[in-house]
């Protein structure tokens, strides 16, 4: 077979070929550091070509032949290895066989370029052997020299090698001021600095054993080269152009600058993630830790020492126990995503789920906390197996099930059987007659099969009523060739006269040759081995297609199952517990969403059912308007709480089908990237103007539907009927590379988590208000922090991809996709969001955290007449009178507050978002750059006041 590839011998070429030919350009292109032995083929489009059938290689004939005029050497120059374009190749079976013999498609045409304009050159489907590093041609000339610049082209290789390192450095260097500025904005923050102080040993051994760690890894490299050999460079350290210190940054700082944070009303939190930070330092920086380790003793040991150096704490033996648990978790995690998430964002997220495990205190985190560790742990372990056996029963072609035996009927005759036999190979016969007639022109109007000692053998199983879709594999039928050591062959015949008594019967469909039926189990056409089907799918090799089909759907009410188990007996009772102060959670939810209604209220004094279904309690307008402004009065007095979170809960389902209709619209028309920009903008109208209003239920709503996303991949990943394909079908129009990475779709399941992290965070830095069965559901204090994830991933995000990817022309320095437009997009859209959130925060009236005593004091002196004309006797005219009054009145102080320094910070943090997301490679940007925005705001304290 490789011999119809190899390019015929080269001929002397004229003696006015130019020195510069088609041939030295193809020996020009040489890999740095390869073996100028190795014989390698050219001519493919890509590394990893496409495969063909022996039957589908072209013949001698039909070859492009390279033309003897454009080649300029001699078969004597040729190097031993390079005489011929291809080796046999191996029986490996993996893709490390291309080395040897590349089947690929021809190379498109060679264009034309200034030196080679009027020259013959060699055709596209030909085959052009490399030259070795020692070949000259006829004049004399290294082939690696250009003929035109007289730079050696190993020599610009080297260069622009060094170019990309340098840049590459330039960009990690960036990437680490970016964390260094944040680090001192959260370090500059007056409520950060009590708990730098108090935890000044811990965050100190945090330092200085993680730049200890930084600093003997490259001298442990040298050594281990010295170690191995005399090495060719006295330093042997070099920046690969694929250097990325995402996980040796990320999971260690972004945790605690978020804990800082959140400290002042979080207890606890600093000490638990310095360990974490320590837990996740890479494996490679801790010295004897071995790669293949699951666990590092010497790594478990350092995680220690902030428990050594700190106070006492009480539960010091749970924080011990963090490493083995980070440890336990990642693996768990990698386990189930695979490939689908990068190393900083498996550490990650493990982080973050620790925290909440140990650290949950709201009602809204307990509750997430109860989704992701009960529910999330209770399917793994009962429904983990079942899963597994649903996917690998899924892998299962439907070829490779067992054909099932046609049952004999015990009450038929004889007879009876033999007329269904001839009747259904009559129909077979015709058939086969009519696609053979259809498909060939020169075959006349049909053929006949010339039976011998073979045949007998099909006729035995056909006459126990078997039918063409029923017939026997090829592998049977090489069997039965190889036991009767005989042959079939294909004639073409004259049609069948009609006067023939019985009609052909078990004519095969027309394939062609008959060799193209037989394939070896072993081995490919083309000499590949086959690779072996895994021990689990070889399983199921044994069932009949419908006993599979029964058993899907076995696994899937098993599954089903199972989840209705843990989600109404597990997490509802935890929730319930620890969340709702012993309240039932579906009476507590009916309350809390329907409890304002009048008619539902009557209904529920008079069943005396009180006890399940909690009622809110109506707040009077002194209180509400004291409290919140004319928002919060409007919300609490006119419309109701629970009203109120019924009307949000309506515009959200509204922007949700305007969203969809649009993207249905726009798929036949705009690519994917723009219709998924779509779903950001959804996420900035349904939670930019209603996240101040009620910022709880919010937080409420993102951690369920966060359950709910993350339950549908599960059921889709499973494949499991009969939710599997619909959910799949309906994703599939909006993945992107990112999802393809592995089993898990993640765009949608970070978009979420981008926009409900800093809410989340936010919520647990401010104090809890409530009463009854809503103690812990209220917050008087709001934060433009909370709409910061909002903003990024909406307006940030979407805008860079939109400007950057129709007028992004000017790239950063160190190159990627991210262009300086898109940057600078992003700066804009996130600016112009902060703004916007910040004035609606100023407007409505909310105390904020900024100044918050004297914000909460100003907000009650201007309501002292605002809630005492608005009662329960006033009418509606008096209360939009008192409501516009209010409004007036924030409006009029619009122009007094702070606008010059709210404006520098606010640039500022978009700034310092923009450049993170330019620089990020690590990490998911949905995620990370949020986080980043969010810890920036915070700690500059930009509110309007």
């Amino acid at each position: 077979m490789s011999e119809h590839l190899r390019p015929p011998p080269p001929a002397p070429a004229p003696a006015s070929a130019p020195s510069h030919s088609p041939t030295l350009h193809a020996a020009d292109t040489k890999y740095e550091g390869q073996d100028p032995e190795v014989d390698l083929t050219i001519g493919t489009r890509t590394p990893k070509p496409y495969y063909r059938q022996s039957f589908e290689l072209l013949e001698p004939s039909e070859r492009l032949i390279h033309r003897a005029a454009t080649v300029a050497l001699s078969q004597s120059q040729l190097s031993p290895t390079s005489a011929h374009s291809s080796n046999p190749a191996s029986d490996s079976g993996t893709e490390a066989d291309d080395e040897h013999f590349l089947k690929g498609l021809p190379a498109p045409k060679t264009r034309l370029h200034k030196g080679l304009r009027g020259k013959n050159e060699p055709l596209s489907g030909t085959s052009t052997p490399l030259l070795s590093s020692n070949a000259i041609d006829e004049d004399g000339r290294d082939p690696d020299l250009n003929p035109r610049s007289g730079t050696s082209i190993r020599t610009k290789r080297g260069e622009a090698e060094r170019g990309r390192r340098r840049k590459e450095v330039v960009r990690r260097g960036a990437e680490v001021l970016l964390l260094a500025c944040q680090g001192l904005l959260v370090a500059s923050n007056h409520d950060v600095q009590p708990f730098l102080r108090s935890h000044r040993k811990e965050l100190s051994a945090l330092c200085w054993l993680s730049l200890t760690l930084l600093a003997l890894y490259p001298l442990r490299l040298v050594a281990w080269a010295y170690r191995r050999g005399n090495p060719s460079k006295r330093l042997p350290l070099s920046v690969p152009t694929s250097f990325d210190p995402a996980p040796a940054l990320y999971p260690q700082l972004i945790p605690l600058f978020v804990s800082l944070l959140v400290a002042q009303n979080v207890e606890g939190v600093v000490l638990p993630n310095v360990i974490l930070s320590i837990c996740s330092l890479p494996r490679p920086l801790i010295p004897g830790a071995g790669h293949w380790e699951e666990y590092s003793s010497t790594q478990w040991l350092l995680s220690c020492i902030p428990l050594v150096l700190g106070s006492s704490a009480a539960d010091s033996e749970i924080l011990a126990l963090l490493y083995p648990l980070h440890q336990t978790l990642c693996l768990l995690l990698q386990r189930l995503t695979t490939t689908s998430l990068l190393i900083a964002e498996l550490q990650l997220l493990s982080v973050a789920l620790i925290n909440v495990l140990l650290l949950a205190q709201s009602p809204q985190v307990v509750i997430l906390k109860a989704l992701l560790w009960g529910g999330g742990l209770g399917i793994i372990v009962l429904c983990g197996k079942v899963i597994q056996w649903g996917i690998s029963l899924a892998r299962v072609p439907k070829w490779r099930f067992k054909r099932p035996s046609t049952p004999k009927a015990g009450n038929t005759s004889g007879l009876w059987r033999f007329f269904k036999a001839a009747k259904r190979t009559y129909y077979d016969g015709k058939t086969d007659n009519e696609e053979v007639s259809s498909d060939s022109d020169d075959m006349g109007s049909g053929y006949r099969r010339h039976r011998n000692s073979a045949t007998s053998s099909w006729d035995a199983s056909f006459s126990k009523g078997r039918t063409r879709e029923d017939s026997i594999s090829s592998a049977e039928e090489s069997s039965l060739r190889q036991a009767n050591g005989t042959d079939v062959r294909f004639d073409v015949q004259e049609p069948p006269s009609p006067q023939q008594s019985s009609p052909r019967r078990h004519t095969l469909p027309s394939l062609g040759k008959i060799a193209s039926i037989v394939r070896s189990q072993t081995s490919t056409p083309s000499g590949r081995r086959k690779r072996s089907a895994s021990s689990s799918v070889r399983a199921f090799f044994s069932l009949t297609q419908g006993q599979a089909a029964v058993r899907k759907w076995l696994y899937a009410g098993w599954v089903y199952v199972c989840i209705l188990i843990t989600l109404l007996v597990g997490v509802r009772e935890y929730v319930g517990r620890y969340a709702l102060a012993e309240n039932e959670p579906v009476g507590w939810a009916l309350g809390y969403l329907f409890g304002d209604i009048p008619q539902l209220r009557l209904e529920v004094v008079k069943a005396d059912l009180e006890r399940w279904i909690c009622l809110p309690i109506r707040a009077d307008g002194e209180a509400s308007g004291a409290l919140g402004g004319w928002v919060q009065f409007v919300r609490q007095s006119i419309f109701g709480e629970a009203n109120t979170r019924l009307l949000l809960s309506g515009y959200w389902l509204v922007v949700i089908i305007i969203g969809l209709a649009v993207v249905f619209r726009l798929s036949p028309i705009y690519e994917v990237d723009t219709r998924r920009k779509v779903f950001h903008f959804m996420m900035v109208a349904m939670f930019l103007p209603t996240i101040f209003i009620d910022p709880t239920y919010i937080a409420l709503a993102l951690s369920i539907v966060l359950a709910i996303f993350l339950l549908v991949d599960l059921l889709r990943a499973s494949q499991l009927p009969p939710l599997s394909t619909p959910i799949a079908q309906f994703l599939t129009p909006y993945v992107d590379g990112r999802d393809l990475r592995g089993p898990v779709v993640i765009s949608h399941i970070f978009l979420l988590i981008g926009c409900a992290i800093p809410l989340w965070l936010s919520l647990a830095a401010l104090p809890r208000t409530g009463e009854g069965p809503l103690a812990g559901w209220e917050v008087p204090l709001r934060d433009i922090s909370m709409v910061a994830g909002v903003v990024c991933v909406g307006l940030g995000d979407a805008a860079a991809s939109l400007i950057g990817r129709r007028w992004g022309h000017r790239k950063w320095l160190w190159g990627g996709g991210k262009s300086i437009e898109g940057s600078i997009a992003f700066a804009t859209a996130v600016f112009v969001g902060l703004m916007t959130a910040n004035i609606w925060l100023f407007v409505g009236g909310w105390p904020s955290t900024v100044g918050t005593l004297s914000t909460v004091a100003r907000e009650a002196e201007l309501n002292d007449g605002f809630g005492a004309g608005a009662g329960a006797g006033a009418s509606v005219g008096e209360l939009v009178m008192d409501i516009m009054g209010r409004l007036w009145e924030a409006l009029s102080q619009l122009p007094q507050a702070s606008w010059s320094t709210t404006v520098v910070k606010t640039a500022a943090c978009a700034c310092m978002a923009s450049l993170t997301e330019a620089v990020l490679t690590g990490g998911n940007d949905n995620v990370v750059v949020p986080v980043v925005l969010w810890t920036c705001v915070k700690s500059m304290d930009m509110n309007l006041r």
